[in-house]
């Protein structure tokens, strides 16, 4: 029996972006973003389409997004082949999903962190070896959080 690669787009958003396959992406979630604990119980998939609030700013399409039941907004993207610019664009999408939570005059009180979950097909650091790389903004010289893990970024 053949089976359909899921590093491909279409077959990957069926596994995890499809509302027939919540509890799957929320199982996955919850291994990668915290370490195999329970903290995900719900989530609703979002539209991946991620367009620019002002007309200037440049479209994207996600291959899955989500907000969990805490608002945090989580971005999940496959990349299969390394292209010029990959990280600028996962720091993008990352940034444009953050931002755009508010409209004009609204507290920045309201903001919701903002996850990038990144699955790519190659090895993207070479150090160190490990499978899962995770970021938060921490100080240069003291190592520190900064942003109470507002913005992450995660790799696998």
């Amino acid at each position: 029996m053949k089976f359909i690669n899921p590093k491909v787009d279409y077959a990957f958003k069926k596994i995890f972006g499809s509302d027939q396959s919540q509890d799957i992406l929320i199982s996955f979630l919850n291994a990668i973003i915290y370490g195999g604990k329970k903290v995900i119980q719900s989530l609703t998939i979002l539209n991946p389409y991620n367009p620019g609030q002002l007309i200037s700013l440049k479209d994207t399409y996600l291959d899955i997004k989500a907000v969990l039941v805490d608002g945090s907004i989580v971005v999940i993207e496959m990349q299969v082949a390394r292209m010029s610019g990959f990280k600028k664009r996962v720091a993008y999408n990352l940034a444009k999903a953050y931002a755009n939570q508010l409209e004009t005059g609204e507290d920045y009180l309201l903001l919701n962190p903002a996850i990038a979950v990144t699955i790519t097909d190659f090895v993207l650091f070479e150090k160190p070896n490990n499978f899962i790389n995770k970021f938060v903004f921490k100080e240069e010289t003291k190592n520190f959080e900064c942003l109470d893990k507002q913005l992450r970024l995660i790799f696998v």
